[in-house]
Order: structure tokens, then sequence, then C-alpha cells
């Protein structure tokens, strides 16, 4: 059997939640549950820390990942992690280094008597032949707004255009499962720039299109969810010198907490540290052979970063103790 191999930095998305029920289920996870994890701790210290707040448009995860893979430039400013870019560069394409660009997510917006929410795009189950189809009919659109849109995935495009440099927007993690409106590009949260209006018109006229497309016709008679809305995402250019890795970081950054958090089912949230606590495991043994590991815990406000401690008479001698609770580490986050 195939295992997968301990990376040297585990980044953990959504370790801790600002959902009312998120302390409540880590109070119910048991403690031999995330045991390898409170062991790797035991041997780690602080490095570093990205503060983002509850109501930034981009998660604390996402700063401490563009930060390893060299975008964070002069600095990163809040919404502008050009990640579309970013994906852009990673397939080979050089030539659009200096181009600003964005993700373009096809998605359904639950409408309530109050405001819409913003539901999951991989549960519509999208196919190729359809979401191209979407794309094609509204590249008409944004040709007027000289926007390029780029076909990568059923739910995300990539889109090529002026208008998205030092545009912010909302990372999808802040958005999903919660009311849209604080998120969207022209509301007071994200400001009223004029591009920020343009997106916003844009965003509307998507949302008229697609009312009668003959696609959502089709979804309709099989009484799926309709694509009635599109979510702009990842944001802005490159930095200047940027070079993507020849050889990337072996940082590995599972989602099944963050899937499992967003969707609000906390007995599979459980399960994803289940499955942590195996990593920590593999890793665990590569940390008590000397080896330097980093384990980043992110919450919706803040991640730490940890480092191992070299191996020494004392920091064995610390490992006769019982660790820290992992919940101790998670709270501040």
């Amino acid at each position: 059997m195939q295992t997968t191999p301990a990376p040297t930095h585990l980044l953990l998305p959504f370790a801790a939640s600002a959902d009312d029920d998120w302390l409540r289920a880590m109070q119910a996870v048991p403690a031999e549950q995330t045991r390898h994890v409170a062991r790797l701790l035991q041997g780690m210290r602080p490095l570093s820390a990205d503060d983002a707040g509850a109501n930034s448009l981009s998660p604390p995860h996402e700063l401490a990942l563009a930060r390893l893979e060299g975008l964070a430039g002069d600095g990163l400013q809040d919404g502008l992690i050009p990640w579309a870019a970013w994906e852009r560069a990673q397939s080979g394409d050089s030539a659009s280094s200096t181009e600003a660009w964005a993700w373009v997510t096809p998605c359904h917006w639950a409408m309530g008597r109050e405001h819409a929410t913003l539901t999951d795009p991989e549960a519509l189950g999208l196919t190729e032949a359809d979401s191209r189809a979407l794309m094609a009919a509204m590249q008409l659109y944004f040709n007027e707004d000289g926007i390029t849109l780029h076909y990568a995935a059923p739910q995300r495009w990539l889109a090529a255009g002026e208008l998205f440099r030092g545009l912010p927007t909302a990372s999808m993690d802040r958005a999903l499962g919660r009311s849209v409106d604080p998120w969207l590009p022209a509301s007071t949260h994200t400001g009223s720039s004029a591009a920020g209006k343009k997106l916003r018109r844009l965003q509307n006229e998507m949302q008229m299109l697609m009312y009668t497309h003959p696609v959502n016709e089709a979804r309709s008679a099989q009484r799926l969810l309709p694509v009635n809305s599109i979510w702009f995402s990842g944001t802005g250019d490159l930095p200047a010198g940027f070079k993507p890795h020849n050889t990337a970081p072996q940082v590995h950054a599972p989602r099944m907490l963050a899937n499992a958090a967003l969707r609000g089912d906390w007995q599979a949230y459980a399960q994803g540290w289940a499955a942590v606590d195996a990593l920590a495991h593999s890793m665990l043994l590569r940390q008590d052979a000397g080896e330097a590991l980093q384990l980043t815990l992110c919450g919706e406000r803040r991640a730490q970063t940890f480092e191992s401690i070299p191996v020494s008479w004392l920091s064995r001698l610390t490992r006769l103790f019982p660790p820290k609770p992992l919940q101790g580490y998670l709270e501040n986050l």
C-alpha cells in the first residue's frame, strides 16, 4: 500500500473557526485523536504569525501560503494575493507574467428574504461542457471591459484584464455559506472604486444572462440548482521579478478541515482531525530523527507557524512531560 510522504511543512486552513459551533465541536474531539499533533507541537517553537483579522478579504491561511510561494513582493495588500496570475505562471505562460488576472467561479447564490448566501460551487457538479458553454456566452460581455476568459476547470476560469490590477476581492473562503453582501467588489467593505463598480455591474449582467440560459433550463429540468452568479477572487498581478518555484517547497495544505468547517459539518471536522493526526504521526518520526519541520495552524483571524526545536538533551527531556492540549494552541486563532 502506497503512503503519502510526510511533508516538511504542514499548513492547516480552518484549524480554528469563527463559527459559534466550532469550540463545542473541538471540545468533543478526544485528546487521543490529536495526540500526535500535540506531540509534534511539543517539539516546536513559535516562528512567525500572520494576523489578518476576521473581516479581512484575504484569510490568514492564504497570507501564509502567499509568503511561502514568493508572492509577498514588497508587501501583501488585503484582497490582492494574485492567485490567478500565480496559477497562470505555474502553467509556464511566461508572457502573462506582467498581466493582471482573476479567478472567476460560476456559482449558485441561495436567495433569502434579506440577503443572498454563497453556496459551495463544487456541490453544483457542473460539467466541463456546461461550464464552457456558460463561459462562451459571458465572453461577449467581458470583451466590453477588455477581459479575456480562459477555461481552467468546470468550477473555475481565469480572466485577464487591466480591470483586475490593484482591485481587491474577497477570497471564496471568506464568503462561502455566508451573506455575500459584505464581500462584493463594490460594497462598503471592499471600497467603492470605479473598477469595483464595473466588476459589480458585470456580475449583475451575468446574473441576468444566466437566468434564461439553456444550461440552466436543462439543469432545472433535472432538478439541479441553477448557476445564477459568478464570484471574482485571486485578483492582481505578480510582484516584480517573481519566478515560479522550480522545485516547490514541500508544503502540504490539506482542505479536509476547511471543507467541513465551511459546510458546518462538525462530525466530518472531527474526522478531519483524525486524518491530520495521521500526517502528524509521520512528521513526528522525522522530527525525532532531527529533521527541521514546520507546522502552520490557521484560523479566521490569525495563522501561527511553528518550527522544530533542534534535538538536544533538553528537548528530549521535555518529551517526558505530557504535551499541552491542542485546543490551547487554537483558541487565539
